[in-house]
């Protein structure tokens, strides 16, 4: 593919992801096993490829027709996972990860996909995509399997930032409720704010000031405030977006994805104990393959950072070839649906609120 000046190139149907080759635990390999089985499904997405020229260009030779989608930077320095967010933002010019923003900063890509290192990915983010106008604090956001119509609940902070004031948790619902609109298609989401108990008594007075805040907002926002939700609210059918801090986000979040890894053991384990439940497990494997769906982080991998000035799709490092076409498909539907956008006409618009005292109806529709 020749350069392009512009994130859709001559053609206005093309959408142009920025994906770190170079950022998981899989290594190359596995990040274009899973762009080549997005392509596949998605004949316009385009991708520009960040890492080791010479080694991409092998990989990306193997699958057929991808070199035609497809643009290799070189981009021989490689951030690792255990690399310091400080040294990354000193020293990671000339990094795959690096190159990969610096594409949606050009305006050449819509969205950068990365499976590395979560701090430093956010730090250079930070520095090279920089905050929204109004944002303190970005936030990243998750989808939840829950028991609502749309089968996921978004939450977030998990783990962005560990602190989080009062008005920061209004700016992750105001962030939230535009994910949940474009990337879960609700109209007026339904907003709860994680606590240790529904009662508005409980809890810390961040907490309580930061109630009174999201529910002032609730019409400016085009959200459904339902107060305070408990743990047991984030899988559930109360509300559509959990907002929180990274610290109590990121426990949650890693508590899950353990859960949900042991239940498949324990599963698996129960239906291997004895010839009858193994016959047994035959005679039920087109549900269990219907549970082994639902509960496979893989398949809702993609954590998303909120209140840049750029969208950056955040991969498990541990994300097979499934996992990274999973965080693309997410990087694709946002972008499609002008995601970035919107949520910079929202944050701008509760900002301009906030300050006068009012709210703007024209932003609704974000």
């Amino acid at each position: 593919m020749s350069s392009q000046k512009d994130h859709r190139g001559s053609d206005s149907s093309r959408i142009v992801i920025s994906v770190d080759a170079m950022g998981g635990d899989r290594g190359p390999a596995a990040v274009i096993a899973g762009i080549y089985e997005s392509a596949r499904i998605n004949p316009e997405l385009d991708f520009i490829l960040h890492g080791p020229a010479d080694e991409l260009e092998k990989l990306v030779a193997r699958r057929r027709g991808l070199d035609q989608r497809c643009q290799i930077r070189d981009a021989q320095g490689i951030v690792s996972m255990e690399d310091k967010p400080s040294q990354v933002m000193r020293h990671g010019k000339g990094t795959s990860m690096w190159s990969t923003l610096e594409s949606v900063r050009a305006g050449e890509a819509t969205v950068a996909v990365s499976c590395g290192n979560t701090g430093a990915l956010m730090a250079l983010s930070m520095i090279r995509l920089r905050k929204l106008p109004g944002v303190n604090r970005p936030a990243i956001a998750i989808l939840w399997p829950s028991r609502n119509p749309q089968g996921f609940n978004v939450m977030l902070d998990v783990g962005a930032d560990i602190r989080a004031d009062a008005e920061d948790l209004l700016q992750y619902a105001l962030m939230g409720s535009a994910y949940a609109r474009n990337g879960l298609a609700l109209t007026k989401p339904r907003v709860g704010l994680l606590n240790v108990g529904t009662e508005e008594h409980k809890g810390r007075a961040e907490l309580k000031e930061a109630h009174d805040l999201i529910a002032a907002q609730e019409d400016a926002g085009n959200y459904k405030f339902v107060g305070f939700v408990e743990g047991g609210d984030i899988p559930g059918k109360r509300c559509d977006v959990i907002v929180t801090d990274g610290f109590t986000g990121n426990v949650a979040l890693k508590t899950g994805e353990g859960t949900a890894s042991l239940i498949g053991d324990l599963l698996r384990e129960a239906f291997a104990y004895s010839p009858l439940s193994r016959i047994a497990s035959l005679l039920a494997l087109t549900s269990l393959r219907r549970l082994q769906k639902r509960i496979d982080p893989r398949r809702v991998n993609g954590g998303i950072f909120l209140g840049l000035n750029g969208t950056v799709v955040k991969s498990h490092g541990s994300a097979d070839a499934t996992g990274v076409s999973a965080a693309v498909k997410l990087a694709f539907e946002l972008a499609r649906s002008g995601f970035g956008d919107r949520l910079a006409a929202r944050v701008a618009s509760a900002a301009e609120a906030s300050q006068d005292g009012g709210s703007q109806k024209d932003v609704k529709k974000s």
